[in-house]
C-alpha cells in the first residue's frame, strides 16, 4: 500500500523540520514552491494532505484534488485558504494557533509604547540635527491618562491587553465572538467597535482577515476616532484601508501608525506609507523569535501525522467538515 502523500506547497523557512516530521511518520513528502493556484493542482494532485505557508487553496483547487483530506496552515491567519468551501467538500483545515502569541503580543506592545512615547518622532528629530523633547515630543502619552483600545480578544488580544492593562493603560475590548464577561473577568471594558474607536487614544488590531473585517478601520472608520489617535496593527494588512490610513496621517487626522502587516507584501516601494509621517514599520516579524522560528513547522507538521493516523486535532477551524465528507462532499 503507498503511504499518504504530503505537498509541502509553500515554504520561506529554514531547514527541513517539517520533511523531518512527516517522514518519521511514514508519510511521503514533496516540497514545492506555489504561488498560484494553478501551481498547486499541478503539485498537489495526488496528495492526501497539504502544508501551506502563503499559497492559495481555493475551491477551484480543492475540487480538482481528489485525495485531499487535510489542510495545515504554517501560521495562525488562513484566508489564503477557502475555509468554507473545504468544509463543503470534507476537508479538514487547522491552523497552527499558539505557536508566536508571546511574540506578536510583544511585538503590539513595543509598537504601542513607540508611538504612545513618540520614538519615531524623537529618533528621526535627534537625526535631523533637534533636541527638543517638548517640541517633538508633543502629544507624549501617559499610560495611566490614556486609553488601549483591543480589537479582538483572542490568544494574541487578549495577552496584549493585560500587558497594556500592566503597564497603566485603561483597556477597552471589542470582540463580539467573546462573552463580556470574560472581558471584565480579565479586568478589561467590553464596548462596541463606534465606542472602542471613539474612546481610544491607541486603537490594536487582533481579528482575522474576513470579507466582514477587511478594511474594518476604513476612512469611515477613522473619521470615527478621536483626532491624534494612534494605530497598531500586527495581525493582517487587509485589516485597514491603506490609502485612507496615508490620507489620514498626511492630514494629521491619525498621529502615527506602526504597522507589521500590510496588504501587498513586501510593502510595495511607492506605498505612501513609506513616507507618511509618524509611522513605524516593520517587515511581518512580529511572530519571530528562535523558539517561535522552531515551533512553526514542527507544530504544523505534527499535525498532519496526527490527522492522518486519526489522532486529535485541538486546532481545526472547521468541524463541521465530517459532515461534507459524509454529506457526500467527496
Amino acid at each position: 500500500m503507498t503511504e499518504p502523500l504530503v505537498v509541502i506547497t509553500d515554504s520561506d523557512l529554514p531547514g527541513d523540520e517539517a520533511e523531518r516530521i512527516l517522514g518519521a511518520a511514514g508519510l511521503r513528502v514533496r516540497r514545492a514552491s506555489c504561488r498560484t493556484a494553478e501551481e498547486v493542482v499541478e503539485a498537489a494532485r495526488d496528495a492526501t494532505a497539504l502544508l501551506v505557508q502563503w499559497a492559495p487553496v481555493t475551491a477551484s483547487v480543492l475540487d480538482r484534488l481528489d485525495r485531499l483530506r487535510f489542510v495545515s496552515r504554517l501560521g495562525i491567519g488562513h484566508d489564503m485558504i477557502d475555509v468554507a468551501a473545504a468544509t463543503a467538500r470534507g476537508v479538514a483545515v487547522a491552523n497552527t494557533p499558539d505557536y508566536c502569541v508571546q511574540e506578536v503580543a510583544a511585538h503590539t506592545i513595543a509598537m504601542v509604547m513607540a508611538l504612545a512615547r513618540r520614538l519615531p518622532v524623537l529618533d528621526r528629530a535627534v537625526r535631523d540635527g533637534r533636541w527638543s523633547a517638548t517640541g517633538d515630543g508633543a502629544g507624549a502619552l501617559r499610560p495611566s491618562r490614556a486609553t488601549v483600545a483591543v480589537v479582538g480578544f483572542g490568544r494574541i488580544g487578549s495577552l496584549a491587553a493585560a500587558h497594556a492593562a500592566a503597564l497603566g493603560f485603561r483597556v477597552v475590548v471589542h470582540d463580539p465572538n467573546v462573552a463580556e464577561a470574560a472581558v471584565r473577568a480579565a479586568g478589561h471594558e467590553p464596548v462596541e467597535l463606534d465606542e472602542a474607536l471613539a474612546a481610544a487614544d491607541v486603537v490594536t488590531l487582533h481579528v482575522p482577515l474576513t470579507d466582514r473585517t477587511r478594511h474594518l478601520l476604513n476612512g469611515a472608520a477613522i473619521a470615527r476616532m478621536r483626532p491624534g489617535a494612534l494605530i497598531v496593527n500586527t495581525c493582517r494588512g487587509g485589516l485597514i484601508d491603506e490609502a485612507a490610513l496615508a490620507g489620514a496621517l498626511a492630514s494629521g487626522r491619525v498621529a502615527g501608525a506602526a504597522l507589521d502587516v500590510f496588504e501587498e507584501e513586501p510593502l510595495p516601494a511607492g506605498s505612501p506609507l513609506r513616507t507618511a509621517p509618524g509611522v513605524l514599520l516593520t517587515p511581518h516579524a512580529a511572530w519571530y523569535s528562535p523558539d517561535s522560528l522552531a515551533e512553526l513547522p514542527r507544530r504544523a507538521a505534527r499535525q498532519i501525522a496526527d490527522f492522518l493516523r486519526g489522532g486529535p486535532v485541538p486546532s481545526i477551524v472547521n468541524p463541521g467538515y465530517a459532515a461534507g465528507r459524509t454529506g457526500g462532499g467527496r
